[in-house]
């Protein structure tokens, strides 16, 4: 799957802005900053985790790697800044992907032309996306659903209290 993903990122990943919302072992971010992205923000909540990917960045050499200890949806609800490309791998049966793509959406974290790598368990699939965004590709690999979704427009989202 990562692959696959990889090589549909290959044309916009070189200096992109990425940003890793669940990052757990680092394989996606980590791969990004391998193939030449210009920043990596990793958000990773356990503190042990966080200091493995902080060794694992400094030991492949990746200093556009920024590893923070945060839990992802709290650090989505602040304004950001828009990001190239966003992978969201949250935690099999969590139900983060949905929030997390409406933060992305209403808190100016994504804009015209961001890619969104979105990895969910095969039933239900993928989420419903926030209005502008539209999958680009999907597929399916055994019990996961994987796709990448394009940002056509960002307009902000209402997030539900």
């Amino acid at each position: 799957m990562r692959e696959t993903l990889f090589n549909w990122l290959a044309p916009i990943m070189p200096g992109a802005r990425c940003l890793d919302c669940f990052a757990g072992s680092g394989a996606l971010g980590l791969e990004a900053a391998s193939r030449g992205a210009g920043e990596v923000v990793m958000l990773e909540l356990a503190a042990p985790v966080v200091r493995q990917l902080l060794a694992n960045a400094q030991t492949l050499g990746a200093p556009q790697v920024q590893v923070i200890q945060a839990d992802a949806l709290r650090w989505l609800e602040r304004p950001g800044q828009p990001f190239d490309i966003v992978f969201l791998d949250p935690p099999f049966d969590a139900r983060l992907l949905a929030p997390a793509c409406t933060l992305l959406a209403a808190n100016g974290w994504v804009q015209d032309g961001s890619r969104i790598y979105l990895e969910a368990p095969a039933h239900p699939g993928l989420p419903t996306l926030p209005p502008g965004w539209r999958v680009l590709r999907e597929q399916r690999a055994g019990a996961v659903a994987f796709g990448l979704a394009l940002v056509e427009s960002p307009a902000a989202v209402p997030v539900a209290d």
